[in-house]
């Protein structure tokens, strides 16, 4: 756990002139308040008990607040005139033992950054956002795991400039001591080194990841130009972002979508009416798709294509538009695979369903010798996570065989995108599909397709079978114009945007982390209110339980439903045949004591039967 932060200010800050001649730039003031003063606040509000500040220019101010925050400890760099950040940080070499978080001293942020750092499990984290467009920045290069490879102002520097640094890190102290050593190298020659290429550095010889949130606020002050943009720009938005809202009823979705959403997604769609066809609307149409991709798949070879609709909408369009005359084998354990073979048959499409069984793997070997025995299949189609039972099926390794076939592999990743991470190249993924209402915790209305790029250009050479879900022509239109062909669901984007960066946020992997103990606490109340669960344990998604009704006499799902829904719970009815089952989702934003609020009022409905 992490309970140390570093301040480095020891900086003489000239370019702010006057504003700095009696004065670090850390108290340069925002509403009252000295910059540097409200990230100490900031930093003590999430936690951190020990707080080390790097001082130099005029540390007078410094040490004063040490006597108003006992937290405080001051190392001061006597030869601050001549070093950079990095020497003020070699400093604390006695003073550090433990891992930390390290923030410039002029900064003005969303505190929940600190948080995002504090909550990762890495125990390397460089907290990076989009782009600013405030001058100075510092670019990053990462690579395709998002580990660091450089840092530059130099865009030059850089082969391409995939995020901006913040200014705030999560430093372990095994990186501090290598970066300490790095260093001492350096300053026998020098003692102008920044931190930040100090951490490149040791990026060559341990990974340093970068979590970059696309539209995190924050910014530097460092000119008067950044001063300006701080009160006219940042500071209102960090103020509306800690604002009330007008209240709004929380409801605890235990359906497979839509999920329970946070009330700052709901509220992104109070906004200006805008014409979908301006260009800002078709710049957060492009953010929009190329995050989604981001989640998956390199967004150099892959692409994703937007679509006003249900999830349905766009299983739709992938099978209507991408199998041609070729064949189409249908891997079903459930409805939502015989849903597909239903769209197959109404256009037409050369197919076969293989069965398989809903609450147990897939026999890979028995689709092996079919696609072994016949050769004119061209596809696959499979549901990643079939939400009718809440059974987990292996992409990764169906992929593989669809690539020993030199098989296209679709798959429906409807309620498994956004919570059970995915890599579509490793798994021979073609295309993926999925929705905007289910783990990625937006709102209903927005269905998309990732795709690979060449799949999608050789569409163009194929008759098409359908106007509206056309995906080489949505695909093309969108990138030519910037715009959808038909009228998008508007609000629903900013929506979207939201969950997006809610999800940059949280980590897909912690995202994943927080569902599972939502299973895992409603796993153990089932056993304990002795109701049965169709999956076995160790194929089970962890996403969604279908759960076999209780033979109790008196026993109405319909009338369990309205109990729980007198207390903002909504379940499901099951979908499996003729078994009488009903299901619990454990998706959106819900959490275990949500789960166990529910297990309670569980136990009550039973109580009240038995």
């Amino acid at each position: 756990m992490v309970n140390t932060a570093v301040i480095v200010a020891a900086g003489l800050g000239s370019r702010l002139k006057e504003r700095t001649t009696h004065q670090p730039k850390g108290f340069v003031e925002i509403d009252g308040l000295a910059i540097v003063e409200r990230s100490i606040q900031q930093i003590i509000a999430s936690g951190i008990e020990k707080i080390v500040i790097g001082t130099g220019y005029l540390s007078v101010f410094y040490e004063a607040l040490s006597e108003k925050y006992p937290q405080i400890t001051c190392v001061h760099n006597k030869d601050y005139q001549d070093s950079g950040s990095m020497y003020t940080l070699y400093q604390m070499r006695e003073t550090l033992t433990s891992d930390f978080l390290l923030l410039e001293s002029d900064l003005l942020y969303d505190p929940s950054g600190l948080n995002y750092l504090l909550d990762d499990s890495a125990k390397d984290l460089i907290l990076a956002s989009g782009t600013t467009h405030s001058n100075d920045e510092v670019y990053i290069e990462y690579d395709h795991n998002h580990f660091l490879i450089n840092m530059s102002k130099q865009l030059s520097a850089l082969k391409s400039a995939d995020a901006e640094l913040v200014g705030i890190c999560k430093i372990s102290i095994d990186t501090y001591k290598r970066m300490c050593q790095w260093s001492a190298k350096v300053f026998a020659e020098h003692w102008k080194w920044d931190y930040e290429q100090a951490l490149v550095a040791v990026s060559q010889e341990k990974p340093l990841l970068v979590q970059k949130i696309e539209h995190y606020v924050w910014c530097e002050i460092d000119t008067e130009e950044h001063l300006v943009r701080a009160k006219q720009d940042i500071y209102p938005k960090l103020q509306r972002s800690t604002e009330p809202s007008f209240p709004i009823r929380r409801n605890i979705l235990l359906n497979p979508g839509p999920a329970t959403t946070t009330d700052t997604v709901k509220l992104a769609q109070v906004i200006p009416d805008i014409c979908p066809r301006e260009t800002e609307f078709g710049q957060l149409m492009k953010w929009t798709a190329d995050q989604l991709t981001s989640f998956v798949a390199p967004t150099d070879e892959f692409t994703t294509v937007l679509f006003g609709g249900s999830g349905t909408a766009a299983v739709e369009a992938v099978l209507s538009s991408v199998v041609g005359e070729g064949k189409l084998l249908i891997i079903s354990n459930g409805a939502y695979g015989e849903r597909m073979a239903e769209i197959v048959g109404a256009y037409g499409i050369d197919h076969e369903v293989f069965s398989s069984s809903p609450i147990m793997p897939l026999a890979l070997d028995e689709i092996e010798q079919v696609l072994q025995q016949q050769k004119e299949f061209t596809h696959v189609a499979v549901v990643h996570h079939e939400t009718t039972s809440g059974l987990l099926n292996d992409i990764d390794r169906l992929g593989q065989l669809c690539a020993r076939y030199n098989v296209d592999l679709i798959v429906d990743a409807m309620s498994s995108y956004g919570a059970i991470p995915i890599d579509m190249p490793q798994s021979h993924i073609s295309f993926l599909i999925s929705s905007s209402n289910k783990n990625i915790q937006g709102m209903a209305g927005i269905s998309f397709v990732i795709a690979n790029r060449d799949k999608l250009q050789a569409l163009q050479h194929y008759q098409p079978k359908n106007y509206y879900l056309n995906l080489y022509k949505q695909y093309a239109y969108f990138e030519k114009t910037g715009q959808m062909r038909f009228t998008p669901p508007v609000q629903t984007f900013y929506a979207l945007k939201q969950a997006i960066i809610e999800t940059q946020q949280e980590g897909i992997a912690e995202r994943y982390q927080r569902y599972t103990r939502s299973w895992e606490t409603l796993i153990v109340g089932l056993d304990q209110l002795e109701l049965q669960y169709l999956v076995p344990l160790e194929h089970h998604s962890k996403i969604i339980t279908t759960i076999q009704e209780p033979t109790i006499d008196g026993y109405d799902f319909d009338q369990m439903h309205d109990y729980l829904y007198r207390y903002g719970i909504t379940i499901y009815p099951g979908k499996i045949g003729k078994l009488s089952s009903f299901r619990i989702a454990n998706i959106g934003e819900i959490d275990h004591q949500d789960i166990t609020y529910f297990l309670e009022k569980l136990s009550d409905y039973l109580n009240t039967i038995r």
